[in-house]
């Protein structure tokens, strides 16, 4: 059963002034801090602002990715690959893609929304976010340290338990019912 129109709305709303109150409240303890130790509030706001510039080569490239992505990317596309009906497909998909991905997670969460909006899975997003933690670069290392049987294990088991993850998350209900 589809939610109506204005639900959506308010909840949106609701979740936009939410985001105000968050950043009220971290001003109030950034002037409470001021006002108690000067030294660490700078210290503080120096180390916001050098996560920030850290961040905004990655947001930039995320809407640029997010851009592209809506251009070639439909809905239809997407619910075709990764969607309800997608199969083992979607699976593997999610898998490997997973598997494949590099870079900053601050890339990949915007991204993964973007394609659960148009109609990927939740339980292959959880697959996807799992099968992160596999980086193919640090394979050689992982072997050299823990051995080839240890490794193909460990990866196996990452893989299936993706899917075991992804599976209970897809049985979740996210809606609020009420």
């Amino acid at each position: 059963m589809k939610k109506p129109e204005i639900e959506k709305s308010t909840n949106k709303k609701s979740r936009g002034i939410a985001r105000f109150y968050f950043l009220g409240f971290m001003v109030l303890i950034y002037l409470i801090l001021f006002s108690f130790n000067i030294k660490a509030a700078r210290e503080a706001l120096r180390a916001s602002g050098v996560l920030l510039i850290k961040i905004i080569p990655v947001l930039a490239m995320v809407i640029v990715f997010m851009g592209i992505l809506n251009f070639f990317l439909n809905p239809k596309t997407v619910s075709k690959h990764v969607g309800k009906e997608s199969g083992l497909k979607g699976w593997l998909v999610a898998i490997f893609a997973g598997i494949l991905s590099h870079g900053s997670i601050y890339f990949w969460y915007p991204l993964l929304k973007q394609l659960h909006g148009q109609g990927m899975r939740r339980g292959l997003v959880a697959a996807f976010l799992y099968n992160r933690a596999v980086k193919i670069p640090l394979l050689p290392v992982m072997v050299y340290y823990f051995g080839v049987k240890f490794t193909l294990v460990l990866l196996l088991y990452m893989i299936l338990f993706s899917v075991f993850e992804g599976k209970i998350i897809d049985g979740v209900d996210f809606e609020k019912k009420k």
